[in-house]
């Protein structure tokens, strides 16, 4: 291929390849019809983001859109931020590369640029920031009508409302742009720096989860953070869970406690404590993922001098165990669990 040749005639071959470079790219996507369905542009696994695999309608392969934060635009826009290339006549070099034209650099990277997928998420970050700063405490919205029916008693700073944020295409009609209701939740690391947002899209009409794939969705970075709960007083010891329903039913039970919601199994197993932890309590969900996460903290813990214990519900997770015995009975199990791993606590 020729050097001079134009950015629209690039753009024009790597739409011929869509659905391969969608693999190579965004491995963490999956095909649904006619759309490569991924998280975002740093590839994470969800739906907001999708790329058109062939024309359709007059629409052209490759053509892509982020219903999380309203980006768009072609394969070239879509490498670009993938890479998180500081220059246009980089990602041009890597696009040429793919398509077999041009061989890969052969020699490292500088340093400072070896995190691409850093760089790129630094624009969702901010608009995670903005996307949070645009809710509203949850108290007396349908956010808070969602954990009240599931028991939940336990609220904070780290959750907002917002009536109406961005959903990805539905099954039925994909092109559709779509808004709908959602409890959002910051996501921090441990110097308290927002570096994403939760969303848990709600259905108006009933106050639970909106029937759709995927209800609950990531704008951010969360790989090693979590959402953070605090009790208002100095504590060395931390309650770390998987989902936020599960976190916040063991918070309501325990309301002394420190909390860190990591959102998924595979990120419970990832997350890194901060310095003033002394003891981190892993409550889990009772099944194989969560078994697996919690052998994986337990084990990086051990490596970090951090003690911990295990917390394992009766039923499926906590907020089944609350719902089913109620907050008094799940507090009972709790501190039993804790005093028999070493914990000495008084109760009342």
């Amino acid at each position: 291929m020729s050097a001079r040749r134009s950015i629209a005639e690039l753009s024009t071959d790597l739409s011929n390849h869509t659905e391969s470079f969608c693999r190579q790219y965004f491995p963490e996507g999956r095909k649904q019809g006619n759309y490569w369905q991924v998280g975002d542009t740093s590839g994470e696994k969800g739906q907001s983001l999708v790329v058109r695999l062939q024309a359709q309608g007059g629409r052209k392969a490759g053509s892509w859109t982020d219903f999380a934060t309203g980006e768009y635009g072609d394969l070239i826009d879509l490498l670009q931020q993938r890479l998180g290339s500081a220059t246009l006549k980089e990602t041009l070099r890597e696009a040429r590369a793919f398509l077999g034209e041009t061989p890969c650099p052969a020699v490292p990277r500088e340093p400072g640029r070896a995190e691409r997928p850093d760089a790129a998420s630094s624009k969702r970050i901010t608009r995670a920031c903005k996307l949070f700063a645009a809710g509203k405490p949850v108290l007396g919205t349908l956010a808070a009508s969602y954990l009240q029916g599931r028991d939940i008693a336990r609220f904070g700073p780290a959750l907002r409302y917002h009536p109406r944020v961005f959903l990805g295409p539905g099954a039925d009609d994909p092109d559709l742009p779509q808004r709908a209701p959602a409890l959002l939740a910051k996501i921090t690391d441990n110097r308290g720096q927002i570096t994403g947002c939760a969303r848990f899209y709600l259905d108006p009409s009933t106050g639970s989860l909106a029937e759709i794939e995927s209800p609950k969705r990531i704008l951010g970075k969360l790989h090693g953070h979590a959402i953070r709960f605090w009790s208002g007083s100095p504590r060395s010891d931390l309650i770390v869970g998987e989902g936020l329903e599960t976190t916040l039913s063991v918070g309501t039970a325990l309301p002394e406690f420190d909390l860190a919601s990591c959102l998924t199994a595979t990120h419970l197993g990832l997350f890194i404590p901060s310095s003033g932890v002394k003891r981190i309590w892993i409550a889990r969900d009772k099944d194989e993922a969560g078994r697996n996460a919690s052998s994986r903290l337990r084990n990086q813990l051990e490596t970090l001098g951090i003690a911990c214990g295990d917390l394992v519900p009766t039923m499926g997770d906590f907020n089944d165990d609350l719902r089913a015995f109620g907050s008094d009975a799940l507090r009972r199990s709790l501190l039993e669990a804790m005093k028999a791993q070493g914990l000495e606590i008084k109760d009342g």
